[in-house]
């Protein structure tokens, strides 16, 4: 009988091992097909976004000749070196012309063909190169939008859909990559417009943020676990802040508008508000993150360097801190991450507006790639629908870029005992 039940418990216990292997290989499967599914959607999106930003960094350009062999602007080199070249050139008579040159080019009409302003094209090729100021050049000037319509098929005159057509044969109606599309700022047509204007005012909005909320929130997480009394002031402090990192975004755009833009009405839609109304938003991820961080430091590193002599103070700052760093900076990530992306707090503070000029510095009135990328998105036209996934593109960009630097430095500092 012995035998016999020896023989039925090691059954049974075989059939428990097998049970446990099997179940474990089917967690192994399932973790392997989360990981797969995840990239798989990442890749999705990359590519998705890839393929419609393409469109988005291209428009579509009119070919023309410009002569200036007989000196028929009345400028020189010297005073394209200077500021304001563009004025002088407008002021010679430089749009004039160009008009001139179409009408020859491209018969009656020609010059409505052309985007407006787009005599600003030449101008800067110009300015860029004073040789050219007697010579005879060629100009790849971007079209109008209602010839733009007409070459995509999106309706409109007849006559000029034939017409753009015709241009496309002849090779006079081209679509180019837009190189111009980093360096400008906004504009009323989706042939001018640019990003450069909204990603300077999302770099000044996040440094003011990241200057602000890193080391607030890092003092903060210090204090709280190293020097603190445990007591229920510091237990209504933690609650507060755990439940500051689950607040609606909104709530502090509202915050920001009150108390922000109520001690600095003069700088409504500028990044230094905008940069404080994030820093709100991402100083709480940043304490619990640190805290977290703090407390994942054996206390035989504090022993350590109390024993030899250490002070409480050079024992955070020298031990502790240091050793910490790779957990604060993943929560600074996390934070900047999400304030890089977020739109409805800035929106109340004002950065919706139309700026036309990149900011000079962190009181000049700007927007951020989010706010433009939504403001975009609600146009009409379908120029914009294209300029605004590769606007996503750009955006994609920046928060791989700035993750890609916080998590270098988080491996840079990263410690191990």
């Amino acid at each position: 009988m012995s035998d016999l039940a020896t023989a039925d418990r090691n059954a049974r216990m075989q059939a428990r091992l097998k049970q446990r292997y099997a179940a474990e290989r089917r967690f192994r499967l399932l973790g392997l097909a989360a990981v797969t599914f995840s990239a798989l959607v990442l890749a999705f999106l990359m590519v998705t976004m890839g393929a419609k930003g393409i469109a988005g960094f291209q428009r579509t350009e009119l070919r023309l000749s410009l002569d200036l062999s007989q000196g028929q602007l009345q400028v020189t080199p010297e005073r394209l070196a200077q500021p304001d070249a563009t004025g002088a050139l407008q002021g010679a008579g430089l749009p004039a012309l160009i008009d001139d040159a179409a009408e020859t080019t491209f018969g009656k009409g020609g010059a409505a063909l052309l985007a407006e302003g787009a005599w600003r094209d030449a101008a800067e090729q110009l300015a860029a190169n004073p040789g050219l100021l007697n010579k005879k050049i060629d100009l790849s000037l971007p079209a109008s939008d209602d010839l733009v319509a007409a070459r995509r098929g999106d309706g409109g005159d007849p006559a000029l859909q034939s017409r753009a057509d015709e241009l496309g044969r002849k090779g006079l109606l081209v679509r180019t990559f837009d190189s111009g599309f980093l360096s400008r700022s906004d504009a009323t047509s989706p042939q001018q417009v640019g990003i450069w204007g909204a990603l300077k005012g999302s770099i000044l909005t996040m440094l003011v943020t990241l200057g602000l909320a890193f080391p607030i929130g890092v003092l903060s997480a210090i204090y709280l676990e190293e020097y603190a009394p445990r007591n229920r002031w510091t237990d209504l402090i933690e609650i507060s802040i755990n439940n500051l990192a689950a607040v609606p975004s909104i709530i502090f755009g509202l915050l920001g508008l009150s108390v922000f833009l109520g001690l600095f009405p003069n700088l409504r839609s500028a990044p230094l508000i905008g940069g404080m109304t994030l820093a709100l938003m991402t100083m709480p991820v940043i304490v619990i993150s640190g805290r977290n961080a703090i407390k994942a430091v054996p206390p035989s590193i504090r022993d350590a360097a109390l024993g030899i002599g250490a002070s409480r103070v050079q024992v955070v700052f020298h031990h502790v801190l240091p050793l910490a760093l790779p957990g604060i900076l993943t929560g600074t990530i996390i934070g900047m991450a999400r304030a890089l992306g977020e739109t409805a707090p800035l929106l109340m503070i004002g950065m919706r507006a139309f700026v036309a000029t990149p900011p000079g510095d962190f009181t000049a009135p700007s927007s951020v790639l989010p706010v433009q990328i939504f403001l975009w998105s609600d146009q009409v036209n379908r120029g914009f629908i294209e300029r605004t996934s590769a606007a996503i593109v750009v955006l994609l960009v920046f928060l791989l870029l700035m993750n890609g630097l916080a998590i270098y430095l988080r491996n840079r500092f990263e410690k191990r005992w």
